[in-house]
């Protein structure tokens, strides 16, 4: 990567670049959300009462990339479980390390907070598939 990647939680000024994003992941995979959903999750990712958060990779002083998780009970756990619900990083980036780093992130904060695990699910014919599959979800 020729330039470091700064991750960070989403914060109310970075509302242009996600929905920048957003828009791209969802013609990723060839759907439209409701403006009104679109609005009502990004909401939530800024409520820190939510349980959806979102943190965000920055490359070169832009927001690139995301990663939007739900942390959530279990009833064989008593520590939290988060599940990487999206991740997703302009196409103009990809290959940078940009989703590596977004799931190592995610990683580190899990350790730091005690989540009991991460996981996630994707398309078998998802292209950062063997991405995903290099991590082994904890």
């Amino acid at each position: 990567m020729s330039a470091a990647v700064i991750i960070t939680d989403a914060r109310p000024s970075d509302a242009a670049a996600w929905h920048r994003l957003w828009a791209g992941y969802n013609a990723f995979y060839e759907t439209e959300v409701a403006p009104a959903v679109t609005a009502h999750t990004w909401a939530r990712i800024l409520d820190p009462a939510a349980p959806i958060f979102c943190r965000l990779a920055h490359h070169e002083g832009e927001a690139v990339g995301f990663a939007i998780c739900v942390l959530h009970e279990g009833t064989w756990v008593t520590a939290p479980i988060c599940y990487l619900e999206d991740l997703f990083v302009d196409p103009a980036r990809r290959g940078l390390g940009l989703g590596r780093a977004l799931i190592a992130d995610l990683v580190a904060l899990g350790r730091e907070a005690g989540w009991s695990r991460l996981y996630w699910h994707t398309r078998a014919d998802n292209p950062a598939r063997a991405l995903y599959d290099t991590f082994i979800p904890a």
